[in-house]
């Protein structure tokens, strides 16, 4: 196994160099995912004849390792984070490939729980390796890029399902089994063709835990939270309410990794020019009106090219959310970002765990009251973001008077 600095590793050949890492598994995580994602709602249904609650159930099961990605401590303590990474991403491609083959509740739920450890425990991993290796002026751009590089290899994937899944009448076991496999081959590619690359400062194995990182905590909990709604219940909408067969959600897939292409790169370069603070903020306040809106196509019967709209839309604003990595890379100490990464999915993933469950219930009595709810804590983070000073860094954490936390 080759070991290298970082500061070599940069100089190396363009396919050996950190950003190629980084490039590659930001491609190869979003294929087997994304594609999960794309067919499952057709999938539960057609097959497994879930409802509101069963799919509540089934997102709160995912989110369950999640909430348990604060194992990556303890696991780091043995295993380098480039190779957890990489472990994870053949964990998620294997487990997205067998999935057509349990078609059963008791059996979704299993490979949708060995699937959802390999990608929360390679995101932690992930995130860390990012801000380790990124240097702090050029971060928000390159991961703005690394955010297109995913869409557009997520991009071509929904396409092929597009243009071939009623022309070659597939079935859901070829699909996962194509997606998972190519997520599988360049996580192994990844292993043998790239060092193993040293960062600069070592990083704490324990949990770590600052008074100081609490914004950034507040802002993580706040997120996950309302991602649930939109990951569980936006796209079931699309097939419950308007009756979207798996081509058609694809479709809308498609419409979504289109703009995040050309418009990714745009979002980090606007987080590097107006900063963290404002583009937060309005990535909050957008949310804020965009699920008010979706309350309307049910409070109010919209029709379904609102619907559509609103999805594109909604897709968009989750973009910024870049902007929380760049102020917690600002904030921390060199040294605590592997371990507060693994604290913050925990963190993250709190709400994660019963809101779909609850909120399934909720959805069978009144499907606007969710996405009212939804609009009420984007309210919340837009709050907390204001709290975010213009200038962020060690000791200037928030607006509130940072520095008193700076020993914590």
């Amino acid at each position: 196994m080759r070991f290298q600095s970082l500061s070599d590793a940069r100089r190396g050949p363009i396919w050996r160099r950190p950003e190629a890492f980084l490039l590659l598994t930001a491609i190869a995580m979003p294929l087997s995912f994304s594609v999960w994602s794309a067919l499952l709602n057709n999938f539960v249904i057609e097959l497994a004849s879930f409802d509101g609650s069963d799919i509540g159930w089934l997102h709160t099961v995912r989110e369950i390792p999640g909430l348990l990605a604060v194992g990556v401590i303890a696991i780091i303590m043995v295993m380098r984070e480039q190779v957890l990474a990489v472990i994870m991403l053949i964990l998620l491609g294997v487990a997205t490939a067998i999935t057509a083959y349990f078609p059963s509740m008791g059996g979704i739920l299993t490979i949708t729980m060995l699937s959802s450890i390999g990608f929360h425990y390679y995101e932690t991993a992930n995130q860390s390796l990012q801000l380790q290796w990124l240097e702090k002026e050029r971060a928000p751009k390159v991961l703005g890029w690394l955010i297109a590089a995913g869409s557009a290899a997520t991009f071509v994937a929904y396409l092929l399902i597009v243009l071939t899944w009623k022309a070659f009448d597939l079935e859901y076991s070829t699909v996962y089994l194509v997606a998972g496999g190519l997520t599988v081959a360049i996580a192994v590619y990844c292993y043998f063709a790239i060092p193993q690359i040293e960062a600069p400062v070592p990083q704490l194995k324990q949990m770590v835990i600052r008074r100081r990182y609490w914004l950034f905590y507040a802002l993580e909990f706040m997120a996950g939270a309302r991602r649930q709604i939109f990951i569980v219940f936006a796209g079931f909408m699309m097939v419950e309410k308007f009756g979207f067969e798996v081509h058609e959600v694809t479709a809308l897939y498609l419409i979504n990794l289109v703009v995040n292409i050309f418009v990714a790169p745009v979002l980090g370069r606007a987080v590097a020019h107006f900063g963290e603070r404002n583009t937060l903020s309005f990535e909050y306040l957008g949310l804020t009106l965009v699920f008010l809106a979706y309350g309307g196509v049910y409070y109010f019967s919209w029709g379904v090219a609102v619907a559509a709209a609103l999805y594109v839309i909604d897709h968009i604003f989750f973009g910024l959310a870049l902007a929380k990595k760049t102020y917690f890379q600002k904030i921390a100490g060199a040294e605590d970002i592997a371990p507060t990464a693994a604290v913050s999915f925990t963190i993250n993933h709190i709400p994660a765990v019963f809101l779909p469950a609850v909120l399934g219930y909720l959805w069978l009595a009144s499907p606007e009251a969710v996405f009212l709810l939804a609009a009420c804590m984007a309210l919340v983070s837009l709050i907390l973001s204001l709290l975010i000073p213009r200038h962020p860094g060690p000791g200037n954490e928030t607006i509130l008077g940072g520095r008193s936390f700076q020993a914590a």
